[in-house]
């Protein structure tokens, strides 16, 4: 049986192309699907989803690989493409030709993926503290290499990033927490702590996160580099975390300006898991942006 993560919200799962997808869905009006990142699960949105669902249908997914969800072997298998068609899959699968699409860290770059395969089914895009994978992999930063030496890490060839975590997974996944911009573990809810604990527990989730890091390199790299010339057209909102790593070494909007015709952008309180420190803020902004998307 699924968890229920997300409070008055109903978990499922559904298969799709082989790969089953689980998920919670609560609400009713225009469809709304929001997409965690790295190292959590569906339940990093149990603070907002519950609001958001006053005015949309929303559907909060584990990611391949993240959660309960499906955890194929192979490292092509966790391309940010392979991780959007699985997402549009289950928006069709649930009746949903068109939807709005939020996304955090690697949900955001599934999301702008997404947004780039398949523009029509997208009524808006959201994407929270990151800049497009393009940008990051070739302007790095000695700063930003610092902060985010996990892209590179991970990446290391099976097994030897898997071995290192095992020996202390809680530790090191509770750094990746702390370690991207100002956050304290008091700012995760203990219940949503639970879920990803019980996900980082788990050995293939280790591996398929890892996966999903290769992936980045191996191939989301190029395939960002093949659509340089291509612009997100839907209306678009860009959050960040106010004090994070991201913030401190770009102009967050003005990586995203040569990628979005119809650009908001807002910060918000905190780090670079802003959504769990300042989820009335966080909130607030996607309420203003999804009320008058156009």
């Amino acid at each position: 049986m699924l968890r229920n993560d997300i409070p008055g919200f109903t978990p499922a799962s559904a298969e799709l192309d082989g790969t089953r997808i689980a998920y919670e869905r609560g609400g009713s009006g225009p469809p709304l699907l929001l997409l965690h990142g790295f190292p959590q699960t569906r339940a990093m949105w149990a603070e907002v989803a519950p609001t958001l669902a006053r005015d949309f249908t929303v559907i909060c997914p584990d990611l391949r690989g993240y959660g309960e969800s499906d955890k194929p072997a192979g490292v092509a298998s966790y391309s940010f493409r392979n991780m959007a068609r699985d997402q549009l899959a289950l928006m069709h699968h649930l009746g949903h030709e068109s939807f709005h699409l939020v996304g955090h860290d690697r949900g955001a770059r599934t999301a702008h993926r997404l947004a780039l395969d398949a523009p029509e089914a997208l009524r808006s895009l959201t994407v929270m503290d990151i800049v497009p994978t393009h940008h990051l992999l070739t302007d790095l930063t000695h700063d930003v290499a610092r902060g985010y030496y996990h892209w590179f890490f991970l990446a290391q060839p099976e097994p030897f990033p898997e071995t290192l975590i095992a020996a202390d997974p809680e530790t090191f996944y509770t750094r990746c927490l702390l370690g991207f911009g100002k956050a304290d573990l008091s700012d995760f809810p203990p219940a949503q702590l639970d879920a990803y604990r019980t996900a980082w527990a788990d050995p293939e989730c280790r591996r398929a996160m890892n996966d999903d890091y290769r992936a980045a390199l191996d191939i989301d790299l190029q395939h960002d580099t093949d659509d340089l010339d291509r612009r997100v057209t839907c209306p678009a909102l860009v959050l960040y975390g106010a004090e994070g790593a991201m913030a401190r070494a770009y102009d967050v909007p003005a990586t995203w300006a040569p990628r979005l015709d119809d650009m908001r952008a807002r910060a918000i309180p905190g780090g670079h898991f802003f959504v769990d420190q300042s989820p009335a803020e966080t909130t607030e902004a996607l309420q203003g942006f999804l009320s008058t998307p156009d």
